[in-house]
């Protein structure tokens, strides 16, 4: 269990339409002005716009000059950057979550591992493996949207040791009980916290529902978003998981039940 407490925070981007170099100037602002914190967690393809179809491609042969510009935020603050965007390799796109600390290095590299609905689909390729690092001692598992409505997934990610599940995600107004719901259910079946952060505004035509949030593991909010744009953080404490844990042993009892599976 993690020794000492951490400030998280999600930043609910209302940034479509902004070229990748306006978007680091408004992370950097916001960062600037907002409360000190170990982890910032941007949205899902917050480099490219979650919509940006066609241009995917394009914009996925940017993503270097964008994680060094991210790199240069993260460094100034001393703070940890988790972002979404599109990555390119071997001639296919995934939609990725990379995770860069506060000395500039990157520690973590998630890829989607399951895609919802023609258009992801028509886009990128799953990813294949769970992904996970360390902060301050505290274990933090990576997911993206979709990937944290699976229990299976979120679950695996607590057996590996999770302390901490983060999911950049790209939610619309149609999906509201993700946020409200499910979102809170995964935290509170596992003990974990959950930091979701999600979009702002309009993207063309889709409408997010924006309710970033970050639950603890009791599954109650210990922050959330309205539909604005905004930096939104919470305090993180190790004791909050043992007490959750010790009150309802999901974990532990869970390991019988392998066999129904």
């Amino acid at each position: 269990m993690p020794g000492e407490a951490i400030t998280v925070a999600v930043y609910q981007a209302g940034l479509a339409g902004a070229s990748p170099a306006e978007k680091l100037d408004r992370l950097a602002d916001v960062i600037a002005h907002g409360p000190h914190t170990d982890l910032v967690v941007c949205p899902e393809l917050f480099q490219s716009d979650y919509r940006a179809g066609h241009r995917l491609p394009e914009l996925a042969e940017v993503a270097a000059d964008f994680a060094r510009g991210v790199a240069d935020i993260a460094t100034a603050h001393h703070c940890a950057i988790a972002y979404g965007y599109p990555e390119a390799e071997e001639g296919r796109l995934y939609n990725s979550a990379r995770v860069i600390a506060g000395d500039g290095q990157v520690v973590a590299n998630h890829r989607k591992l399951r895609l919802p609905g023609e258009y992801e689909n028509t886009w990128f390729t799953c990813g294949d493996q769970l992904t996970d690092f360390t902060l301050r001692g505290w274990r933090v598992a990576v997911l993206i949207c979709y990937d944290i409505e699976f229990p299976e997934l979120v679950r695996a990610c607590t057996r590996r040791g999770a302390h901490l599940v983060i999911a950049p995600t790209a939610l619309s107004e149609n999906w509201s009980v993700v946020s409200e719901k499910i979102v809170p259910t995964r935290a509170f079946e596992n003990g974990v916290f959950v930091a979701y952060a999600n979009h702002a505004g309009r993207d063309g035509d889709f409408c997010y529902h924006g309710g970033s949030c970050i639950i603890g593991p009791d599954g109650r909010d210990r922050v959330r978003a309205g539909r604005e744009e905004g930096l939104h953080a919470a305090r993180l404490l190790p004791a909050d998981i043992v007490a959750a844990r010790e009150k309802l042993k999901y974990l532990a009892d869970s390991q019988s039940l392998a066999r129904f599976a």
